[in-house]
């Protein structure tokens, strides 16, 4: 399977990459990146792999004359490209709705003229909105409530269209917050932990009970490659990771690793339009595909924050940006 990963030199599809070339993940025997190299996209996350072992274009999803060059080599595109920050949204959606929705349009144009055999599109639960209890099954309507949320919204729809109406092979995965090593630090678990290495607080959102479902990104990764190789075409996919937290929750147990108490929170203003609670409903992925999060939160927040204590020469030029 010669596959093409888009967005590959940012903090999800880095991972996926290495993890195909250590061997963890099977069945690839090829494996390209396209990345535009923005802000959160780095070679720094690929440097340990080989010319040998992966081959990298710098390129932007939206160029079609690139993306209709490129894809015709492969076999099997997975999409992480996107902006993904939902501050960043708020303050601006432009950059938003050009990636992640005409990028992906772009994308999709490109497969489906060329004759690729899969089409995986990486979403998030974002999509969903916010739910107070309970959780979402895959056929729960989209009610995105950020700039960032719509416009994943707005490529999931159209991935799915391609498949309706032309035939496409495209598998939507929608994930829960990720976390793990090499993700950009503006992200609230890496923000807190480089803040509190640098002696400085950390900033807690209102009252900090607003709920997420954390998911290690190695487990994430498997997730998808268990879309890619034994889902079904048209399938939308809901990846959770089992364990939900308040900020606040969240917060302490970082704060814990540190020895340090509440006098180090700062909770500042609360985001616009601050959704409460994120919970996919992942029976779907597990009967269908057996997947299952293999990593316990407690030994993944570890070892992250251990990873960041252990490479502040990745992250210190990424936050001094």
């Amino acid at each position: 399977m010669k596959v093409l990963v888009t967005g590959g030199a940012g903090f999800i599809g880095s991972n996926y990459v290495r993890r195909v070339v250590d061997g963890s993940l099977k069945g690839v025997s090829s494996i390209t990146v396209l990345d535009k190299l923005t802000y959160a996209g780095t070679l720094t996350n690929l440097q340990k792999l080989t010319k040998d072992s992966f081959q990298f274009i710098h390129g932007d999803i939206c160029d079609t004359n690139l993306v209709n060059e490129i894809i015709p080599g492969f076999d099997t595109v997975i999409n992480f490209a996107a902006e993904s920050h939902v501050d960043r949204s708020i303050a601006g959606s432009r950059e938003f709705v050009t990636t992640n929705v005409l990028g992906v349009q772009n994308l999709l144009d490109a497969a489906k003229n060329s004759g690729i055999e899969r089409f995986v599109h990486v979403s998030t639960d974002e999509v969903y909105g916010t739910i107070p209890e309970g959780s979402w099954p895959e056929t729960d309507p989209l009610l995105p409530n950020s700039p960032y949320a719509a416009s994943k919204a707005a490529a999931d729809l159209l991935a799915r269209s391609y498949h309706r109406t032309h035939g496409l092979d495209v598998r939507v995965t929608r994930c829960s917050n990720n976390y793990g090593p090499y993700q950009f630090p503006e992200k609230v678990i890496p923000l807190f932990v480089t803040n509190l290495i640098e002696g400085r607080k950390v900033p807690v959102y209102g009252s900090g009970l607003n709920v997420r479902d954390w998911l290690h990104v190695d487990d994430h990764c498997q997730a998808i490659h268990a879309v890619l190789t034994k889902g079904k075409a048209g399938e939308i996919y809901n990846i959770g990771g089992g364990l939900e937290l308040t900020n606040l929750e969240l917060t302490q147990m970082i704060l814990q690793s540190f020895n340090r108490g509440s006098e180090s929170i700062d909770y500042v203003e609360d985001r616009k339009g601050h959704d409460l609670r994120y919970s996919v409903d992942w029976t779907k992925i597990n009967r269908e595909l057996g997947y299952e999060p293999q990593v316990k939160f407690e030994d993944g927040l570890k070892d992250t924050i251990q990873w960041y204590r252990d490479n502040e020469t990745w992250w210190k030029p990424l936050k001094n940006r």
